[in-house]
């Protein structure tokens, strides 16, 4: 007779910690309960015609690898604990910092934004687009050609005159040169950190209206 470990469904899923307890326990029971029929079945085999002990070999490595591969994801989840407790220490430090974010947001406060952006080269024409948190276009308009960096000051108002609600923005820049030619373009802006948020699985940094990840983040000055 062969014994198999048991696993049972729930709604939700529990924390890594007590999966791996439970798998352990469960894991445990039915390796006593093997056990306890392998030596029922010995004392009561037919001493003319033992049984094949191969088969009660292979489920014993069976059990152990399953056992191993248990550890292994509990020595995992110590190690992202620690990792993301890591993180959040070397986070707090940003705090006041002045960071300069390259994923094209900006947080409108105020009624005033502010990037920079790179061209290339020079551009015959360039376009600035800023949508919203919804990825909805707020504002479209022509920007500077120059190559190398030019500034992009937002009063927050779209393409109607209409005032927006302070948050964060996005801006995107698509520039070409005389022949048409697409010229590569980069965003950034600049902002400092009042608070770190840890609510979620990373920490964030708070620039005004603006969440960020460390990633995100292309230089820190004081």
């Amino acid at each position: 007779m062969t014994v198999t470990p048991t696993s049972s469904n729930s709604p939700a899923a529990p924390p890594a910690s007590t999966t791996n307890t439970d798998a352990m326990s469960q894991l445990s029971g039915n390796f006593s309960t093997f056990l306890t029929l392998l030596t029922t079945q010995l004392k009561n085999q037919d001493p003319t015609s033992p049984m094949d002990s191969s088969t009660f070999t292979q489920q014993l490595v069976e059990y152990s690898q399953v056992e191993q591969q248990i550890n292994t994801n509990t020595n995992l989840q110590t190690l992202i604990t620690q990792g993301t407790s890591n993180a959040s220490a070397v986070t707090t430090s940003y705090l006041g910092k002045k960071v300069s974010v390259t994923n094209g947001e900006a947080s409108l406060s105020g009624g005033a934004a502010s990037w920079t952006y790179n061209l290339g080269t020079q551009a015959a024409g360039t376009t600035l687009t800023v949508t919203d948190a919804n990825g909805k276009t707020v504002y479209s308009g022509a920007g500077a050609t120059a190559a190398g960096n030019n500034t992009f000051a937002w009063d927050g108002k779209d393409n109607n005159g209409n005032q927006l609600d302070d948050g964060a923005y996005k801006l995107a820049v698509t520039a070409n040169d005389a022949n048409g030619t697409g010229i590569t373009t980069s965003v950034a802006s600049a902002g400092t950190v009042s608070q770190i948020d840890m609510t979620g699985s990373a920490p964030q940094l708070v620039i005004g209206n603006l969440e960020v990840g460390l990633g995100d983040v292309a230089a820190v000055s004081n």
